[in-house]
């Protein structure tokens, strides 16, 4: 399937611009919050993983009626207002950041806001590249989006570093507020692609009742999240809270950190372009195995090995997660009915996330009380162990991918 078929379709090239837009912000934001936190006067790894944990509880807690929001408003729609209020919440800790006093309180404001608009984006998002394209070029469109939003990650993440560097965390952080303001502008022009759906009466209870019923009615579904549940909560606590801890002890601070999510990020346009083509009979089976490499990048992180080494990891982990996205967005949007996607994605994106802020609230605890090598390797081993556990589940291993009527004419 050619690109220019899916390029060709009425408001793509408008989309993957938002995302580049947006995305350019997120290669900053995470290095330019957490070097800002540890550089204030009160700042730790433990005040930066309960700031993160906060969003991310925010995230958790809109998430259910963030589907029911986008199935009922239009999902386009609460994805353009969902970027640019974020934008806007965010816009108060760059505030602070600039005067050089940052309240614990300016930074939960704003991250619990970006967390509650988080909740609502997330839902609404995985119903928007189905109302823009045919079901047989969903893979090709979703391998693109990842495409285009990591190559935006990495010349965030790049620029971010040397501006952190240079001039301090409140340029990015304002940068990255700045573009979702952008990329909602952008996107609210093409709301009407995903109207409003028509008033039935059923109460948001029932909404979220039905959602997760459908959810829920798909085993391999429900147990691969319920696993990189896990992978998350382990993954955010070594990465977001001791990785840059780690830089600033080993290496050269942000700008060491910055060359190793950039690795990563590398990595995820790596798996962009093989999501593009990769046809996987067995996609369940094949995302699992490979998300050994996140086992492989916390044993080099934990030692530290030489930074290019965590580098290497770093950029296979990377090409593991961007495949997951592709192909694991794929296989949802085609098991789950359409009228009920946003509302069947909130379950996904919360079981997901569920354990996120665990690995963020007991990462820099458990640091300090075994030190940071012995947490990276406990992390290793429970990521290992989850591994094989979802490997040996009948459900996930006979999951089979069934190819989209196109492209079987």
């Amino acid at each position: 399937m050619k690109l220019r078929t899916t390029f060709g379709h009425t408001y793509v090239k408008r989309f993957y611009l938002a995302r580049f837009i947006s995305n350019f912000g997120n290669g900053m934001g995470p290095i330019a919050l957490a070097f800002g936190i540890l550089h204030l006067p009160h700042g730790s790894a433990k005040e930066l993983g309960f700031v993160l944990g906060a969003l991310t509880v925010a995230m958790l807690c809109m998430l259910p009626f963030g589907g029911v929001i986008a199935d009922k408003y239009g999902r386009i729609r609460m994805c353009a207002f969902a970027d640019i209020i974020a934008g806007a919440v965010l816009l108060v800790q760059v505030y602070f950041f600039y005067t050089g006093h940052v309240p614990i309180a300016a930074l939960l404001f704003s991250n619990i806001g970006f967390g509650l608009m988080w909740g609502v984006f997330w839902p609404a998002f995985s119903g928007a590249l189905p109302a823009l394209l045919p079901e047989e070029e969903l893979q090709q469109g979703n391998a693109i989006n990842q495409f285009i939003a990591n190559f935006a990650l990495i010349s965030g993440t790049a620029i971010g570093g040397y501006l952190i560097s240079a001039y301090g965390s409140s340029t990015a952080l304002l940068i990255d507020a700045l573009t979702f303001i952008a990329s909602g502008s952008l996107v609210i022009s093409f709301r009407h692609l995903t109207p409003a759906r028509k008033e039935t009466g059923a109460s948001i209870r029932s909404d979220m009742r039905e959602g997760w019923r459908v959810f829920s009615s798909f085993p391999w579904i429900v147990i691969t999240v319920a696993g990189f549940s896990f992978i998350v909560m382990i993954w955010a606590g070594a990465q977001d809270v001791l990785g840059p801890v780690i830089a600033l002890r080993h290496f050269h601070g942000a700008k060491s950190w910055a060359v190793v999510i950039t690795c990563e990020s590398i990595g995820y346009v790596v798996g962009s372009l093989l999501g593009i083509r990769i046809k996987i009979k067995y996609p369940m089976r094949f995302l699992t195995a490979i998300s050994l490499t996140l086992t492989g990048y916390l044993l080099v992180l934990s030692g530290p090995q030489p930074l290019a080494v965590i580098c290497l990891g770093a950029f296979c982990w990377g090409i593991t997660l961007d495949l997951w996205g592709a192909l694991w967005g794929t296989a949802f949007q085609r098991t789950i009915p359409r009228e009920a996607l946003s509302r069947a994605s909130a379950f996904d994106g919360m079981g997901t996330m569920l354990l996120r802020p665990v690995g963020l609230a007991i990462a820099a605890p458990l640091a300090g009380l075994v030190g940071i090598t012995r947490t990276i390797e406990l992390f290793a081993g429970i990521s290992l162990l989850v591994i094989i556990a979802l490997l040996l589940t009948p459900a996930v291993w006979k999951m089979e991918l069934v190819p989209a009527f196109s492209e079987n004419s």
